[in-house]
C-alpha cells in the first residue's frame, strides 16, 4: 500500500516526492533532469520541491520546463530566501519564481530559513500571496522547535502548513522533540537530503554492513531502504533528488516498502535514536 501524507487536511500526497537541489547547474544535463522529473510524475511522485536559491533560479526553470502540459499532475513547492521574506520583497520573489516555473500558482511556498525579517512580516506577506491566489498555502524550512514556537505565537502563525528539515538515518535529532511536536500539530515534515549528502557520509550509509544485509534480504537497494526508513513515521515526506530514470523508478518503488520491527531494531542498534536535544542539522 502506497504511503501517503496529509497536507492541510485536504491534500493526500505520496510520502516520497522529488527534489531539485543541484538541478539547473549544468546545461548539458538539462534534458536528463527534465526527463527524470517527468518520469517521477508518471510514477505518481507528485510533490516537486525547488527554491529560488537552487542554481540561482536555474532549478526552477528546469522544473518549469518539466511541468509544461503537466502542471495539474504536480504539487509544486518553492522556497524564498530569508532576505526576500518581507511584505513587498516576498511578493516580488514569488512572482519571479512563478515566471521561472511557468505557472500562476504554487501549492506550497516556504521560508527557506530564518533570517532578520520579523516573522510577523513574513506571515503577512505569505497571507497576502494566499489571498492573491499566487500560493495555496505557506510553511517554513530549517525551523527548530524554538523557532516553530515563536512562529506559532505570532498572529496567523498557526497557518504554517509544513516544516522542511534535514532528516536521514545519520541525522536523527528531530526525533527527540521537533518531529513529535510537528506530528501533534498535524504539520507535515518534509525531509530534505533523505539519502544524506553526497560524499563520505552518503558512502558510509550505502556501504554499512547492517543496511546492506537488510537490503539484500528484502531484495531492495540500500537507497530504497533509507527512503522507506525516513517515511516510516506518520506525517513525513521525503524529497530525494533523482537525476536519472533508474533512480526515479527506485524511489517510487520505495513507497511500497515496509520495515518490520526486527529490521527497525537492527537499524536502531547501528544508528541509535537521540536521547536528548541536539541542535537542528542544516546543510
Amino acid at each position: 500500500m502506497t504511503k501517503t501524507v496529509n497536507f492541510s487536511g485536504n491534500s493526500l500526497l505520496p510520502a516520497i516526492g522529488q527534489g531539485s537541489w543541484y538541478m539547473g547547474e549544468d546545461r548539458t544535463r538539462r534534458k536528463e533532469e527534465v526527463a527524470a522529473l517527468q518520469a517521477g510524475l508518471e510514477y505518481g511522485l507528485k510533490v516537486i520541491d525547488t527554491a529560488e536559491m537552487y542554481a540561482d533560479g536555474g532549478a526552477e526553470e528546469v522544473v518549469g520546463e518539466a511541468l509544461q502540459g503537466r502542471r495539474d499532475s504536480a504539487w509544486l513547492v518553492s522556497k524564498v530566501y530569508p532576505w526576500n521574506a518581507g511584505r513587498v520583497d516576498a511578493v516580488e520573489a514569488c512572482e519571479r519564481s512563478l515566471r521561472r516555473l511557468k505557472t500562476d500558482y504554487l501549492d506550497l511556498y516556504l521560508l527557506h530559513w530564518r533570517g532578520n525579517v520579523p516573522l510577523e512580516e513574513t506571515i503577512a506577506a505569505m497571507e497576502s500571496l494566499v489571498q492573491a491566489g499566487k500560493i495555496r498555502r505557506w510553511g517554513v524550512s530549517n525551523f527548530d522547535s524554538s523557532d516553530l514556537k515563536e512562529l506559532l505565537a505570532e498572529e496567523g502563525g498557526t497557518a504554517c502548513a509544513a516544516n522542511q528539515v534535514l532528516y536521514h538515518l545519520a541525522s536523527r535529532g528531530i526525533e527527540y522533540d521537533l518531529l513529535p511536536e510537528c506530528q501533534q500539530l498535524a504539520m507535515p515534515v518534509m525531509a530534505y537530503c533523505p539519502l544524506a549528502q553526497a560524499g563520505r557520509l552518503r558512502h558510509d550509509l550505502m556501504t554499512h554492513p547492517t543496511l546492506v544485509q537488510i537490503a539484500q534480504k528484502k531484495s531492495i537497494t540500500v537507497a530504497q531502504l533509507l527512503l522507506a526508513w525516513v517515511i516510516r513515521k506518520e506525517g513525513v515526506i521525503a524529497i530525494p533528488k533523482a537525476g536519472s530514470l533508474t533512480h526515479v523508478a527506485e524511489n517510487a518503488a520505495a513507497l511500497e516498502i515496509v520495515l518490520n520491527s526486527e529490521e527497525l531494531a537492527l537499524i536502531n542498534q547501528a544508528f541509535p535514536p537521540p536521547t536528548g536535544k541536539t541542535p537542528l542539522d542544516v546543510v
